[in-house]
């Protein structure tokens, strides 16, 4: 699904209205329909609403959703919030709702409300819309303040008032919402965090413009929906054999991080690959055997620390030249011999190549080798580990993950999944994905080794290298969010998600 800036939407609501003559009261009337479906779908046992409406075109959604509300038996109280009178569109809506008989009353201070029972059972934030571009303040601001007390949850029109629709950054002043119910298309405040924090659920409803609008329309920043994930998900045909399905050689552990490698295999095993190989330091061989039963296992020289030696990087090239992909980096540890290892495979490998953990802090100042790839590279940083590859203090990537993906993605020639809140899988030239599963539970130690091992089997099985990243993200958080509501984020481990992936990707496959 796409996600489109403020001013690519209005582009689209303009070109409606000028290139096909649909009048932008039907774009509000079709808004406002949309508004009311979400409302019986999210709050089916609702009876009564307090609509706040500001004086622009929300409040004018507002007061349309208002009327609509009225004629299916709805108690309606609406709120006029502020001084100013509604023009255009608007005032024709506040027009119909008096006619009509709806309640208005003007709030312009809190002395206006005080007292007011405010019983209603779902409260409705029409005061702005994603064109909003200053802090709200005044009567505005008590009244965003005033909603967020109230016992009754709040649906938000378009956005929840206060945020800005191109910015990510939360406001001092907001209003946090239940369910935000947007239109055509997602903004970036309602995917990227903190600003998604208050929107609650997303509904993007119709406003019955012709798709070859949108298309029409430039953006290269999109959300991973269900729809797109399904149509992602690799398909086994009636003859496929393991053969025929991937095989993933994943590079990894040391001593006390066996684990790693394990998690990782045992993710790719999940993911579908036809076969998975861990190349493991010789001491851990019977480990990693004995812990992953489906995955076979190949002894690497062993350094001095136990770790794999730079002595066996031409061995480990030659098992990747007979296997679809490479992961390397899971528990490999930060010996010196390990990191030199990573820096003399990365660029002799001729297969796609998936790079995470210590394997990403080995190649940090040398992105040249990642850039003299010939075949295509993934990789799967963590803001610390992305910052330590560029360069940059993480605290600037945590502020900027967006640009820091889209720069990392650019500088390294590769795809790169930034992990975190809204995991990004950002693909060099602009394009990046937003991934809306997952949740707290997944700041635990063996989840990335569990993404990287499902990564490089959807990879194998004949993805496109930012498509298998991206649909990786969505399996795993789904797995995560599963996981959650069996155990609770708190108890949540990274071997709690492998149980669980065959559940997400089940999702998808029974997707409409």
């Amino acid at each position: 699904m796409r996600v489109l800036t403020v001013a690519a939407s209005r582009e689209i609501d303009r070109r409606a209205t000028a290139d096909y003559g649909i009048p932008s009261l039907v774009l509000m009337e079709n808004a406002a329909l949309g508004v009311v479906d979400a409302l019986g779908e999210s709050f089916p046992e609702a009876e009564s609403v307090g609509i706040f409406c500001g004086p622009g075109n929300n409040g004018g959604d507002g007061m349309a959703v208002a009327r609509h509300l009225d004629l299916r038996g709805f108690a309606v109280e609406v709120f006029l919030v502020g001084e100013s009178e509604p023009t255009g569109d608007a005032a024709l809506q506040e027009a119909i709702c008096r006619r009509q008989g709806v309640r208005l009353r003007r709030l312009r201070s809190s002395d206006d409300w005080r007292g007011l029972a405010a019983d209603w059972e779902v409260s409705i934030d029409a005061l702005f819309g994603v064109g909003l571009s200053r802090p709200l303040g005044g009567v505005f601001a008590e009244v965003a303040r005033w909603i967020d007390t109230l016992a009754a949850p709040c649906l938000a029109v378009d956005l929840p008032s206060g945020l800005r629709g191109d910015s990510p950054e939360l406001p001092e002043v907001h209003v946090r919402a239940a369910l935000t119910v947007t239109f055509e298309t997602p903004k970036p405040a309602h995917v990227l965090p903190p600003a998604c924090d208050a929107v609650g659920d997303l509904v993007v409803a119709d406003l019955g413009i012709p798709p070859a609008i949108a298309d029409g329309v430039p953006g290269d920043l999109w959300l991973t929906d269900l729809d797109t994930a399904a149509r992602w998900l690799p398909r086994r045909p009636p003859a496929a054999h393991k053969g025929t399905c991937g095989h993933v050689l994943i590079a990894a552990g040391s001593p006390g991080m066996a684990g790693a490698a394990v998690l990782a295999a045992r993710g790719a095993i999940r993911g579908g690959a036809g076969l998975v190989t861990c190349a493991v330091p010789e001491p851990l061989l019977s480990t990693v055997d004995a812990a992953s039963l489906e995955s076979l296992t190949l002894a690497l020289p062993a350094a001095a620390d136990g770790g794999l030696a730079a002595a066996g990087a031409a061995a480990l090239v030659r098992a990747a030249a007979s296997r679809t992909i490479l992961a390397i980096g899971p528990g490999l540890g930060a010996g010196a011999e390990a990191a030199e290892l990573v820096r003399a495979v990365v660029p002799r490998v001729e297969q796609p190549l998936v790079v995470d953990a210590s394997a990403l802090n080995a190649l940090a100042g040398r992105l040249d080798l990642l850039r003299s790839r010939r075949a295509p590279t993934v990789l799967t940083p963590h803001p610390g580990e992305l910052g330590r590859l560029l360069g940059v203090d993480p605290a600037a990537i945590a502020s900027d993950r967006l640009g820091a993906a889209r720069e990392a993605a650019d500088r390294t020639a590769a795809v790169v999944l930034l992990k975190g809140q809204r995991t990004l899988t950002a693909l060099p030239g602009g394009t990046v994905w937003v991934n809306p599963t997952g949740n707290p539970g997944l700041a635990t130690g063996g989840t990335g080794d569990v993404l990287t091992g499902l990564v490089a089997a959807l990879w194998a099985q004949g993805l496109a290298a930012g498509e298998a990243a991206a649909l990786a993200a969505w399996v795993h958080g789904s797995a995560a969010d599963l996981a959650a509501a069996a155990t609770g984020e708190l108890a949540l481990a990274a071997a709690d998600l492998l149980p669980r992936l065959p559940q997400a990707m089940l999702q998808l496959e029974d997707a409409p």
